[in-house]
């Protein structure tokens, strides 16, 4: 089990980044993200392997005019 933006789900071996905003729905053209408090990066979303127990945060910014 982890944390996302305070919202308890199912953990596996392996998951990613990409996979649990894929479970959230989030589909963000600007989000910053952390595990457990290290920034990951976007690039690295498909390969940063999240772990059980984990705390992730999710923060969209918001843009406009």
């Amino acid at each position: 089990m982890i944390t996302v933006n305070g919202n308890k789900i199912d953990w596996h071996e392996g998951m990613t980044v990409t996979e649990i905003f894929n479970i959230m729905g989030y589909d963000f053209s600007l989000i910053v993200t952390s595990v457990n408090d290290e920034l990951v990066l976007e690039d690295d979303y498909d390969i940063f392997y999240v772990p059980d127990e984990a705390d992730v945060k999710a923060i969209h910014i918001y843009h406009g005019g």
